[in-house]
């Protein structure tokens, strides 16, 4: 991550994320700083809906008042052929009166039966054009009370050309043997599964079982309960997962071996390791594997117990990139290390456990908090393990990645592709570069101590998490905002208006006359920014106080003289800009 060249192929996959995809970003950046054309996201056949590549935004009421309580699915999986065949059954609650179900399932899907409440209905009684199953309930349901709905369906799932930059199933093979995975965050949960396909449709329980033929694997969330044989050579493996974000539901199928283990953490309790590699792969394999535990060792230390540590830390081989879902991330980096000692994939999709899965963003307006600090994580592992020049190194790696199109946050509901194009308004990759370099300021603004208990107390509800005493919740920028202020004993709010509500960056302005060395800040907008400013003479480093957004201090006209010395404010500049300007 120290090279200063242009990035290509994977190297452009690390400087922009795992998962800087569906996003026109990719499309901006591809402009700005020549990136190769393999990047570009494609979408698959069959096509979907406007619809169903929709994920979140504005929800009609009577879908917003509906809540998963239970699911259980049982899918059964045709590489061969390319095809799905599924029954779900979900248990409803609803907080208002109810007299049909709108439920998210892509309409390439044919629905075959529906039964409510254990009665099957008639046919005609659901329909589903434009991926909004809607199912006549024969009787209404009352505010208050619980659906059960049982949902028979099959067809040829959208398959992704390009994941995970683009969703759905990804079609491969492994020495003669189908190797097949699953992404689902920008278009949602609805292309494999009926469900709620935004944030609050997150499941509490969930029992997934898999069929798929002998010699293979069928890898996915939570706990493998059983693996139970079926007539004609497939054998169905059930797993238990527990308050699951809709689109981290997973299918892995593959030639799998297993590396497992356990770590025992800090706080007590023990964390059951698992690792489904690719048969060949065990030398390389046993090298990720052996990150895991120095891994933990780092997230327990920095901000707290495993969220998961009940079911697993899993990660599984994909014919993809990588995926934070949850306790089985997946991972396609083919085992490579960079300069900085680790596997930053594996690093980046991990820290999602506690930035996205056990801390949810309750929109996707809010979704820089997921990728802003699972992206701030690993110049912070890199810290813990090397020191400040590592860090240094890979924040300033990250900063040329700013590009400042659009604000973090807009403060309304938002899709996820209103997030991640910057065609439709959103910030696109910035959610991830711009975000940690957020957090890194603020964290240099309000120090360690502060900056560490607000996090703690965003990600788990409390500032002493222990196992069994939080779960997983769902947050907001203002709940964060509000979190930092109460830690820092102060508003911030000047801080937040020019970072997160404010495309374009403050520049600090010096100017210097003879002895005397004055520091201004220019901010979007009017108000106050009493951001602080190291100031390096002769080699002496001081925090020079800008109250009004203004400091003169006296410094000799014959001083060597470096302003933010190591480099903590995020701020504009113009070496950046020219680098990303069009060539």
């Amino acid at each position: 991550m120290n090279t200063p060249v242009l990035p290509t192929g994977d190297r452009f996959v690390q400087l922009y994320g795992d998962r800087a995809h569906r996003i026109n970003a990719v499309f901006a950046a591809l402009a700005l700083i020549a990136l190769p054309a393999p990047a570009l996201a494609q979408k698959g056949e069959p096509p979907i809906t406007a619809l169903t590549e929709r994920s979140g935004g504005e929800i009609e009421p009577e879908r917003a008042a509906l809540r998963l309580e239970h699911v259980d699915l049982d899918l059964e999986v045709d590489a061969a052929r390319k095809y799905l065949a599924g029954t779900a059954t979900l248990t409803l609650s609803t907080s208002m009166r109810q007299t049909r179900l709108l439920i998210d399932l892509d309409k390439n899907f044919h629905v075959s039966a529906v039964a409510i409440d254990g009665k099957p209905l008639a046919k005609g009684a659901w329909r589903n054009p434009e991926g909004r199953l809607t199912i006549d309930l024969p009787t209404p349901v009352a505010a208050g009370g619980k659906v059960i709905a049982r949902i028979a369906y099959a067809g040829r799932p959208h398959e992704a050309v390009n994941a995970p930059w683009d969703d759905g199933f990804v079609w491969s093979s492994w020495q003669g043997k189908p190797w097949v995975a699953t992404t689902a965050q920008g278009y949602g949960c609805d292309l494999f599964w009926p469900c709620l396909d935004f944030p609050a449709g997150e499941v509490p329980s969930m029992r997934i079982g898999i069929i798929a033929p002998d010699g293979v694997s069928a890898i996915s969330n939570g706990v493998l309960r059983s693996i139970d044989p079926m007539k004609g050579g497939v054998r169905r493996w059930n797993w238990e997962a527990k308050t699951i974000n809709p689109y981290l539901v997973a299918i892995n199928i593959g030639p799998y071996r297993e590396i497992k283990g356990g770590y025992a953490s800090k706080f007590g309790n023990s964390v059951p390791l698992h690792l489904w590699h690719l048969t060949g792969k065990d030398k390389q394999a046993a090298g990720l594997f052996a990150e895991f535990a120095p891994t933990l060792d780092f997230y327990e230390a920095m901000i707290g117990p495993f969220p998961f540590a009940h079911e697993k830390l899993g990660v599984v081989e994909t014919p993809h990139l990588g995926m934070e879902h949850q306790t089985v991330n997946a991972y396609g980096n083919d085992y490579r290390k960079d300069a900085t000692g680790f596997d930053w994939l594996f690093h980046h999709e991990l820290a999602h456990e506690w930035f996205g899965n056990q801390m949810t963003a309750a929109d996707w307006d809010d979704f820089w908090l997921h990728e802003g600090y699972g992206q701030y994580m690993q110049p912070l592992y890199g810290q813990w393990r090397e020191g400040e020049a590592r860090y240094a190194a890979m924040m300033a790696e990250q900063r040329k990645g700013i590009l400042n199109r659009q604000p973090l946050v807009s403060g309304r509901l938002r899709t996820s592709d209103e997030v991640y194009q910057l065609e439709k308004g959103g910030p696109g990759t910035d959610i991830y570069y711009k975000g940690a370099w957020v957090l890194h300021t603020l964290r240099y603004l309000i120090g360690d101590a502060a900056f560490f208990d607000a996090t703690r107390r965003l990600v788990y509800g409390r500032s002493d998490p222990k196992p069994g005493n939080f779960k997983p919740r769902f947050a907001t920028t203002p709940e964060f905002e509000t979190l930092m202020n109460a830690a820092a004993g102060r508003d911030l709010g000047w801080f937040y208006r020019v970072y997160l509500r404010s495309a374009a960056l403050p520049e600090l302005v010096e100017t210097r006359d003879g002895d005397r060395l004055t520091l201004e800040w220019k901010v979007p907008g009017a108000g106050p920014f009493p951001l602080p400013v190291e100031v390096q003479i002769d080699g002496v480093v001081q925090r020079v106080a800008m109250d009004a957004g203004r400091a003169t201090i006296a410094v000799p006209a014959s001083a060597h003289v470096v302003i933010d010395p190591m480099a903590r404010l995020l701020r504009r500049s113009p070496a950046i800009e020219a680098m990303q300007a069009p060539r």
